[in-house]
């Protein structure tokens, strides 16, 4: 199947299966007004009520480690799986052939047939591509492979709901977060327009056993079967200085969680927003959010891509950015590589990150997981990384695109009718 056709046929069923066509598991919204806080994300009533709000708590005693680009990622998770004693769950939206999929493959199996318990879940429209040789390859080794909402066509109302979660976790003590897939386009430095920028996170400490509960979310989803015990939750001792917490969203559990995350993060911003996103679509709610901050004085800067592997995608986005502009919010598009980010920074403190993309999509619809982190001195790595990624990009003047061709707003304008479903 060529990639145009298959896009296109992603594309068919996305909006066959959107909320205009199909039942859907997530249609109405659940946060309807404006959140509005009197105190700032520093605050213990924003921990507090973050903790609680997301079912997950802050917890202290983690290390959590950027791994920066293919050529830093997949070196660090091979190396965890390779020493696995007892255990590895496994999570991912994409996989397909090629190089990275066949070190992943020789990893997991070797494990498996050393007695190490190996789950995995991929999603089946992200496992298109993932041949049926390399499946069986794995199960008759001993890996426990479930492919989520394999598509089929008498199951077509579940084909709108997918697990977008990207987890790796070693022995219940190793955990990796991020938005990589297992894919040729990731591996690398990002050095040419065919691969992508993207970053994961490496985390040991407490924080690693609420990564350990979001693979058990689908996994129990997929299997009916529970995974349990010292092998996959072993008490967890500190290992670092920061304050963290682990949590799914989707809708079937964790509604509106990453939706929830974004708007009350924004809320409680009173100096900076940095906005690293993949997919920047905001809806109304978010729109007016953001321009609200931008109003009481905070400084907003997003980081978009410049090239993406769905320009329509682009389109869509670029249709939602006339207001925020217009109240001084800045855009930068990345020029170097595919830009697969997914990271905010409020007030040079709080930082998520992980799978949730800024859009309906992965706020309302699909399966996500995010970790967020309070850590100062995290935080600050994390804007030297979006201020590196700003001198590769180009900054949008609002002059130049307010005054772009109209027949480029009408493009822009409707594909933005299907920003709820790209």
């Amino acid at each position: 199947m060529s990639i145009f056709f298959s896009a296109r046929l992603w594309l068919l069923c996305m909006l066959l299966a959107s909320p205009g066509f199909l039942p859907s598991r997530a249609v109405e919204k659940i946060i309807r007004f404006p959140i509005q806080t009197d105190y700032t994300v520093h605050d213990p009533a924003f921990r507090e009520s973050i903790s609680h709000h997301l079912h997950a708590p802050l917890v202290e005693g983690n290390e959590i480690k950027e791994l920066i680009n293919g050529v830093e990622i997949f070196p660090a998770m091979l190396d965890a799986i390779r020493h696995a004693s007892n255990t590895i769950t496994f999570e991912n939206f994409i996989w397909r052939p090629g190089e990275l999929s066949d070190q992943f493959i020789e990893a997991l199996t070797e494990r498996a047939r050393a007695g190490v318990k190996v789950h995995c879940i991929i999603d089946g429209m992200g496992a298109f591509k993932f041949d049926r040789s390399e499946r069986k390859h794995l199960r008759s080794a001993g890996v426990q492979l479930e492919i989520f909402n394999p598509v089929k066509f008498w199951n077509f109302w579940e084909w709108n709901h997918r697990t977008h979660r990207k987890t790796l976790v070693v022995d219940g003590k190793i955990g990796f977060i991020g938005g990589i897939g297992i894919a040729d386009e990731w591996m690398g430095d990002a050095e040419h327009p065919g691969l992508w920028r993207d970053t994961e996170y490496r985390v040991e400490g407490p924080a690693v056993g609420q990564l350990q509960g979001i693979f058990m979310d689908n996994w129990m989803r997929c299997t009916s079967r529970v995974l349990h015990g010292t092998n996959y939750f072993p008490v967890l001792e500190p290992r670092g200085a920061s304050v963290a917490q682990a949590f799914k969203s989707g809708p079937r559990d964790g509604a509106e969680h990453a939706r929830l995350l974004y708007l009350y993060s924004i809320a409680a911003a009173r100096q900076t927003i940095r906005l690293s996103h993949s997919y920047f679509v905001p809806d109304n709610l978010a729109i007016d959010a953001l321009i609200a901050a931008a109003e009481r004085g905070v400084k907003i800067e997003i980081i978009t891509p410049g090239i993406i592997d769905w320009n329509i995608v682009r389109r869509a986005a670029r249709s939602r950015w006339d207001r925020l502009m217009a109240a001084g919010v800045e855009f930068y598009e990345y020029q170097p590589a595919k830009y697969h980010c997914k990271v905010m920074i409020v007030d040079d403190a709080w930082v998520t990150c992980g799978s949730i993309n800024f859009d309906d999509r992965s706020f309302r619809i699909n399966s996500e997981g995010n970790i967020n982190v309070y850590d100062r001195q995290f935080a600050a790595r994390q804007i030297e990384i979006f201020e590196e990624d700003k001198t590769q990009s180009v900054r949008i003047d609002p002059k130049s695109f307010k005054a772009r061709p109209w027949h480029v707003r009408l493009v822009e304008n409707f594909w933005g009718l299907f920003r709820g479903v790209l």
